[in-house]
């Protein structure tokens, strides 16, 4: 990437946390924030939320100074591309609840929020993991949920999703659509086993179904649940992280 553009004086200060009034920045202030968040999105998205600041600023092309002014920490970055992921989700979900077929609305905006995780490991742990993991989920529920079970109930009520599906087993789907990719490494193998799910979503007449098990959690136990087990992900790749850093500085010196 090009050289890192200059800021005016006056533009720098710390960012604002998610979620908070943030005071308007000069444009090539907001322009060095956009390009930082850019970047955050491409090396997150291959390597996790063990990649750093610093890698993140020198992917972006921009000072590691103008990195922290721009955001004081890792999580106030982490925090900036959750709001924009928080929004592309809430749009989906309100443009499947007014789909006049629910059960097409559903499908579909299960289908375009598991493609945009298709290749994207940053993606979920900036959903699930990380410190501010649990605040984070709380208000993507709040975004999404109205939609959300709006879009559950016309399916049910049109007949065509099972009345034992919870707003809970949404994320769930999501996290194993995912997961397909991560292990395997093939983009478009998850769309084989979203079809699989999506049947088993489906109602059936009764007495072709058997009943979903009960869930020995309820909502706010399971989704604290997922948020630890990402965390503890994030923790060992930022760890492995900073043992090949070590081993690769320590390989440098020996060859001198």
């Amino acid at each position: 990437m090009s050289a890192e553009p200059s800021e005016a004086p006056g533009a720098s200060g710390p960012a604002g946390t998610s979620g908070a009034a943030r005071p308007p920045l000069r444009r090539d202030a907001e322009r060095n924030r956009r390009r930082i968040i850019e970047a955050a999105r491409e090396v997150f998205r291959e390597r996790g939320l063990g990649a750093t600041l610093d890698d993140v600023a020198r992917h972006a092309g921009v000072g590691v100074g103008t990195a922290y002014r721009r955001f004081a920490n890792k999580e106030e970055l982490i925090d900036a591309l959750f709001d924009d992921m928080a929004e592309t989700v809430h749009t989906l979900t309100e443009e499947a609840a007014a789909d006049p077929d629910p059960w097409h609305g559903l499908a579909s905006c299960l289908e375009r929020v598991c493609e945009l995780q298709s290749f994207d490991r940053g993606l979920r742990e900036v959903m699930l993991g990380s410190g501010r993991g649990p605040q984070r989920q709380e208000r993507m529920r709040a975004l999404v949920r109205p939609a959300l079970d709006q879009l559950l109930a016309r399916a049910k009520e049109q007949g065509t999703l099972r009345v034992d599906v919870a707003e809970y087993d949404m994320p769930m789907i999501q996290l194993m659509v995912a997961t397909i990719t991560e292990r395997t490494g093939h983009p478009d193998l998850w769309r084989r086993y979203l079809r699989l799910l999506l049947d088993g979503l489906r109602a059936r007449p009764e007495g072709e179904t058997e009943p979903l098990p009960v869930v020995p959690l309820g909502d706010d136990e399971l989704m604290v649940s997922l948020s630890a087990s990402s965390e503890r992900e994030a923790k060992a790749a930022a760890q492995a992280h900073a043992q090949a850093q070590t081993q690769a500085h320590a390989s440098g010196l020996k060859t001198r």
